[in-house]
């Protein structure tokens, strides 16, 4: 990647005036009316509007449709890449805080104006909706096909509004309205009391923040993730914590730059550094995260020395239980991938006991050919495990159906135990397939699996085109202990908390709910049989400690969210958009009465990662 950012490349194209009627959900009748209206305007010519006439004070313009000659401003960013084209500002504002006095204009090929131009244009005003319509996704209020005359140039740029933790509100956004389906978008703006009014309200407007932390490391795609407000559900390793769905933190602001990577590259930043002097430029919104700063200047990147944590190592007399999700490992990754990870099982997570891994893809990667074996993939990873000075584990796993399981196509993710026998031994019982499931057997206070390992009721629906839990039974100095192993179905689907839908419509819940539903009657099968069970329920859960999917698996006291036994601001082992939040977990059954558990953070918070995942260990004796 050199000058340009290809992701952006996905989301360049215009959404036109019919499709501007479906941001605002409500009954087909209403849709029908708004695109009557819009195609009846799309026939007039408005003259002479200003910028903050076209921005309007909702969502979506009172002009969108319509042709505007004159729409004069100054232009105050350039963007060469992706979704091409510049924003202009008007210089002279209203006294209308909810009308945002700049505007982003589409060109689709690289524009010929130059910051500090003063312009004249006549074009089309649309919503540009990024992700598609049916995102959920906030619409873009920009000005299309542009005619553009030059009046002149090296003007001023209009003084840049400060963004900070004194102007942002502490409220996040409005209650949808249910006569819209929830949306937002026709709500008189609101930048006093919502941030997300706040933010909307400053569309195309240039902007600026000062020094800032880093909440959310720079990314693949030359991005980083900021907060104005220092102390907001704040970490002491730099983060801002997501805790509930009322906490989706309102200083955090996407940061790109305008100025091409080949002529500037972007700083490499991780949780905790600071962005420091100023960054300046017009505020867009994006697929990738909502309301973002495209720097026109660029802050000075300052480090912080984040270090990867590293666990305490297990007492003689402690079983240590890891999850990883070790995102998409197969053979055609390069060798520093598998070194990088191993070296991490043995160094920063102490060489486990049992390792639950999540995502080993089967030995082909994703070359979709019918191959479902993951033998010379989990070999090449436990070589190098033994490599980095760890233990020789044994493993056991499961191959799916082909294509069955979801994940990158071919692929053919799956969850594998990996155990160091020399501490701990498995109990094979045969039998286990892709489609067959293991059941509980055994007397009173003696359970067992029929299978082992084995996998928990893989005909449900609930794991359809998901992966299915791998139940595998253990030995630790004479006592048994159950390990089911998960990786549950991902968020995608899902609106953003930026969503025009508020709160967003969360639509992967329904599954995770019914497969966290199977989970928990698994374990209470167990218990049934033995109360004081020792049973571990590990894993990608891809939902939240405070989630219904968490809920789900602690119904009727079966489980608990060991993550919880952690202060609020050490819980997460991800980090999405500048927000840290849970996505794996480890629960434990009653019987687990004292333990230690830990979020190793070895991966999400840093720019160069292994895995986006941060693992987790909980140690116990049994």
């Amino acid at each position: 990647m050199s000058s340009s950012i290809p992701r952006f490349a996905a989301v360049s194209a215009v959404v036109a005036s019919a499709l501007a009627a479906g941001l605002l959900a409500g009954p087909s009748s209403a849709a029908a009316e708004i695109a009557a209206t819009e195609s009846a305007a799309a026939e007039t010519t408005a003259a002479g509007v200003r910028i903050h006439d076209i921005q309007g004070t909702t969502r979506v313009s009172p002009l969108v449709g319509k042709q505007v000659t004159g729409v004069t401003g100054i232009v105050t960013g350039v963007r060469t890449y992706g979704s091409r084209g510049f924003w202009i500002q008007d210089p002279n504002a209203d006294d209308n805080p909810a009308t945002s006095e700049g505007i982003f204009v589409f060109t689709s090929s690289v524009p010929t104006v130059a910051v500090g131009d003063a312009i004249s244009l006549n074009g089309t005003v649309t919503e540009y909706v990024p992700g598609g319509l049916n995102s959920g996704n906030q619409s873009l209020t920009q000005i299309s096909k542009p005619v553009i005359t030059v009046l002149s140039k090296g003007n001023p740029v209009p003084a840049p509004v400060t963004i900070s933790a004194w102007s942002v509100p502490d409220e996040y956004a409005p209650e949808g309205d249910p006569a819209a389906g929830g949306s937002i978008n026709g709500l008189t703006l609101g930048p006093e009391t919502y941030a997300l009014d706040y933010y909307e309200s400053l569309e195309g407007t240039n902007v600026r923040i000062d020094s800032s932390r880093v909440v959310g490391a720079t990314d693949p795609y030359a991005e980083l993730w900021v907060t104005v407000k220092p102390w907001e559900n704040d970490n002491e390793r730099g983060g801002t914590v997501y805790g509930s769905y009322e906490s989706q933190n309102t200083g955090r602001l996407q940061i790109q730059s305008l100025t091409p990577l080949a002529q500037q590259p972007f700083p490499k930043a991780n949780v905790g550094d600071r962005l420091t002097g100023t960054t300046e430029g017009p505020l867009d919104f994006n697929q990738f995260g909502g309301y973002t700063l495209t720097a026109r200047t660029l802050g000075t990147l300052e480090d912080n020395g984040l270090e990867r944590e590293t666990t305490d190592k297990q007492h003689k007399n402690e079983l240590a239980v890891a999850t990883y999700n070790v995102e998409n490992l197969d053979p055609t990754d390069p060798q520093e991938k598998f070194d990088a990870l191993a070296k991490a099982v043995v160094e920063n997570l102490a060489s486990p006991d049992i390792v639950a891994l999540e995502e080993i893809q089967d030995n082909n990667g994703a070359k979709n050919d019918g191959t479902v074996a993951a033998d010379v993939t989990v070999k090449k990873f436990t070589d190098a495990i033994v490599a980095a000075g760890g233990p020789a584990y044994e493993w056991r796993s499961i191959d799916p159906q082909n294509g069955k399981d979801g994940g990158e196509p071919g692929g053919n993710i799956r969850q594998v135990f990996l155990f160091n026998p020399e501490r701990v031994s498995f109990t094979d019982r045969a039998g286990g397939d892709a489609t067959t499931a293991t059941a509980v057997t055994g007397t009173k206070g003696r359970a067992a699996l029929t299978l082992s390992p084995g996998r928990i009721d893989p005909a449900n629906t609930a794991w359809e085109a998901s992966r299915k839990p791998l139940a595998g039974e253990f030995v630790f100095r004479g006592r048994t202990v159950f390990v089911i192993a998960n990786h549950l179905t991902s968020k995608g689907g899902d609106e953003s908390i930026v969503s025009h839908h508020q709160p967003p419509n969360r639509s992967s819940e329904a599954k995770r709910l019914l497969q966290a539903q199977a989970v928990n009657a698994f374990v209470k099968e167990i218990e049934a049989v033995d109360k004081q069970a020792d049973v571990l329920v590990v894993g990608d859960m891809n939902d939240f400690e405070f989630s219904g999917t968490t809920e789900a698996m602690t119904d009727g006291g079966a489980l608990y969210p060991a993550i919880t036994s952690l202060p609020e601001s050490e819980r997460y082992s991800y980090v999405y958009q500048g927000n840290s939040q849970v996505l794996d977990q480890i629960l434990t059954s009653p019987g687990v009465h004292h333990f230690e558990y830990d979020s190793v953070h070895i991966n999400a918070e840093f720019a160069d990662q292994n895995s986006d995942h941060d693992p987790q260990v909980l140690r116990f004796r049994p």
